[in-house]
């Protein structure tokens, strides 16, 4: 139990340290780009600029990716069966780095953590007791469960944001999931007052009709 618990832990911190990172540069890059007037520079110079700051951020989305490659199969699996399905994507991600590029092997951790974390928010919905959580309550559970899925779909849309309706799509269910999911987590008892208000209301309402 030590150990999960350390496991959480430093996937935690190190979850974080990416994400305060990946902020600070897009926070310092928005800065920069005003106090520069990269605006006003030539089309190649503003190109240029932007791929020395893909280039800068390119890191740490891959770490991210792969952080959630490990957070999201966690949830389903013991600490033994996840070391080992860790193993086997990261060998499927290398293989595919190989034979496809490293942006390739990148999106296979991706939508294979989506397809799980897809999975993880069904059986949360739906209750289960299987999941691995440290807490058992309802709604923290489906909360976590939006906002890993949220994260996901972000980073899912930082790769197809030239596609601008798919851009659109992933942008608003990323929002959406991610506010739902903090209600969820920060307001449980509120959320879960609400829905029984609701449901009352609707089982009123429908014996009424009878």
């Amino acid at each position: 139990m030590k150990m999960g618990g350390s496991y959480d832990y430093w996937l935690i911190v190190a979850t974080t340290v990416v994400l305060a990172v990946v902020s600070l540069i897009c926070v310092g890059n928005m800065f920069y780009y005003k106090a520069a007037a990269i605006q006003e520079l030539a089309p190649a110079a503003q190109w240029a600029h932007m791929n020395r700051m893909n280039g800068m951020i390119a890191p740490f989305i891959g770490a991210l990716i792969l952080l959630l490659g490990i957070c999201v199969p966690k949830r389903l699996m013991p600490l033994l069966w996840l070391h080992r399905f860790t193993g086997v994507l990261l060998a499927a991600a290398g293989l595919t780095a190989l034979a496809a590029g490293v942006d390739a092997a990148l999106l296979l951790v991706l939508f294979a953590s989506l397809v799980l974390q897809t999975l993880v928010l069904l059986l949360a919905l739906a209750g289960s007791q299987y999941l691995n959580f440290e807490k058992k309550n309802y709604w923290l559970r489906l909360g976590s469960s939006l906002i890993h899925l949220g994260l996901i779909l972000f980073v899912l849309d930082l790769y197809y944001h030239h596609h601008h309706i798919l851009h659109l799509v992933l942008f608003w269910i990323t929002t959406i999931t991610v506010v739902v999911g903090m209600l969820c987590c920060f307001y449980a008892e509120e959320s879960a007052a609400l829905v029984r208000r609701l449901w009352c209301r609707y089982r009123g309402a429908a014996a009424g009709n009878k």
